[in-house]
């Protein structure tokens, strides 16, 4: 058996660069309705840009089985739609200004345009998934689509309150990483995975995933707001506890935490900085436990993997765990 070799960013960027070209063509038909301002819309949210992982995890996955047909560029499309349309509506929810430092597409078009948007994407990703004939893949979206609901109504429950490590989990998986997972589902699929193959997959991106959004987490309360696109820690301004505030207020001082549930519950730094905040988190090693626990995330979605033939794609889902522990944005 060959040795698995290592793989950077750049070689998978050539690994994929024509199918990525291709989703971008896909995605921009994809989102042209009768009505123009769907259309306006849409064409704005795909011109912010984004890193694509989601769409890049199904092509990976489909290519690692061998699979060469057109649907992966259909499906790829498919659940960055999806994700597009929970970006649309997240920000609606938490009233946000800012994404991917650009005004919100609620700022420019208001809550009710966008609302309807975004419902109409999630109807567009379900009327090109049809298109590929396949219960299995459509069972797997509108669980998806079930999960990601579910968890953003659980989040607006919890909004201003102390949650357990569990509860944050919970969240995490249903809001981004059951994404990750099903895109590496959706993949295996294509290619005609056993049902150990799929869950395997499955399991490497659910812990992908979740090392993604711990990191995404970590960076909204250590990043500045240039590199953000977003204002600096504006999940505790939403009132959201993220792993490593979580761990703090299990740790602290009773003072302390009352410093940490004012902003919480007041959703805005009144009388306590950001620096306060970072100065607790140092404190009780809070920020280095999240960064270990992605670190850890990360390497069970390599395990998850390892029995896979050697080859160029099994090389570059090695190493996409590395980028994301890794990354600054």
């Amino acid at each position: 058996m060959a040795t698995t070799t290592s793989i950077n960013g750049k070689e998978i960027f050539e690994l994929l660069r024509d199918d990525i070209v291709a989703i971008e063509e896909q995605f921009g038909r994809d989102t042209v309705s009768n009505v123009a301002a769907i259309t306006e819309i849409g064409e704005y949210l795909r011109a912010g840009g984004g890193k694509r992982i989601r769409p890049a995890l199904l092509l990976l996955s489909a290519k690692l089985l061998g699979y060469k047909g057109e649907g992966a560029i259909r499906l790829a499309s498919v659940v960055e739609i999806i994700h597009t349309a929970t970006l649309v509506h997240d920000d609606i929810i938490d009233e946000a200004e800012l994404r991917r430092g650009r005004p919100a597409a609620n700022t420019q078009w208001g809550n009710s345009m966008c609302v309807l948007a975004g419902d109409w994407l999630y109807m567009q990703a379900f009327r090109i998934a049809v298109q590929e004939r396949n219960f299995r893949i459509l069972d797997v979206l509108i669980e998806l689509t079930q999960q990601m609901v579910e968890g953003e109504l659980l989040q607006m429950e919890k909004l201003g309150k102390p949650i357990s490590l569990d509860e944050h989990l919970d969240l995490i998986y249903r809001k981004t990483a059951c994404l990750f997972s099903v895109s590496m589902r959706v993949g295996g699929i294509l290619g005609g995975a056993t049902e150990e193959e799929e869950e395997q997959l499955g399991i490497y991106g659910r812990q992908l995933g979740l090392a993604f959004q711990i990191v995404d987490d970590v960076l909204d309360l250590t990043a500045s707001e240039s590199i953000l696109g977003k204002p600096v820690a504006s999940d505790l301004r939403e009132g959201k506890a993220t792993m490593s505030v979580i761990h703090a207020m299990e740790r602290c001082t009773a003072a302390e935490r009352r410093q940490i549930e004012t902003i919480l519950t007041e959703r805005a730094f009144n009388g306590v900085t950001h620096e306060d905040i970072l100065t607790i988190l140092h404190r009780y090693g809070s920020l280095d436990f999240a960064t270990q626990e992605a670190t850890r995330y990360a390497e069970s979605a390599r395990n998850a993997i390892c029995t896979f033939p050697d080859s160029e794609i099994k090389r570059a889902l090695l190493w996409a765990p590395d980028f994301v522990v890794a990354r600054e944005k």
